[in-house]
């Protein structure tokens, strides 16, 4: 708070408010930043809260955007026949939220990590997928639609991998009684050497 005292920003009514000196404006694409008119500096973040803004939406009913002759951006409101360098939308900017990503260790489970993502339009490849990790990766992928091939060395293993994903898969809230697209192929990169 002392910060704040020193600076001259404690005695405003709204968090919002700029500081003397500070005026805030948009980019073309509707991002908001802020002028700093003593120090000659711009910066995204708001000089108080820290947060940064864009504006919400469209121009309003009415409005247009030209270029002038400096390249400078200005707005023109058709209905009240004037126009203005302050882009109409700042009177309804919203934070700009960013939201972090959640952590995952190594307690997370694979179906935790891909929550609500649909993956039919994905082919995975999945090497040792009839036992271990790779059975549950196999799964996971299975469940959340992916066209799944297991690469194994052993076919039979890898048939029976096959069956147990399916019969999950017909016992999911999801399922169908149709097979999902998964697939054993023999594989053995040991013939290689």
């Amino acid at each position: 708070m002392a910060a704040l005292k020193y600076a001259g920003m404690d005695d405003t009514d709204s968090e919002d408010e700029l500081p003397p000196g500070w005026e805030e404006r948009s980019t073309k694409d509707g991002w908001v930043y802020f002028a700093n008119h003593d120090e000659m500096k711009t910066q995204w973040e708001h000089p108080k809260t820290g947060k940064k803004k864009r504006c919400a939406g469209d121009l309003p009913y009415g409005w247009e955007q030209e270029t002038d002759e400096k390249g400078q951006v200005f707005y023109v409101d058709h209905i009240n026949k004037r126009t203005t360098y302050f882009d109409p939308r700042q009177a309804f900017t919203v934070e700009d939220v960013v939201l972090k990503p959640k952590r995952y260790d190594g307690n997370t489970a694979a179906l935790e990590i891909l929550q609500g993502r649909d993956l039919s339009d994905k082919v995975v490849l999945i090497t040792g997928g009839n036992s271990g990790i790779g059975f549950e990766t196999a799964k996971t992928f299975t469940l959340h639609g992916a066209q799944v091939i297991l690469a194994c060395r052993n076919l039979s293993k890898a048939r029976k991998a096959i069956d147990l994903i399916q019969q999950e898969w017909v016992s999911a809230p999801h399922g169908t009684s149709q097979n999902r697209p998964i697939t054993g192929h023999l594989l053995s990169l040991g013939y290689l050497l």
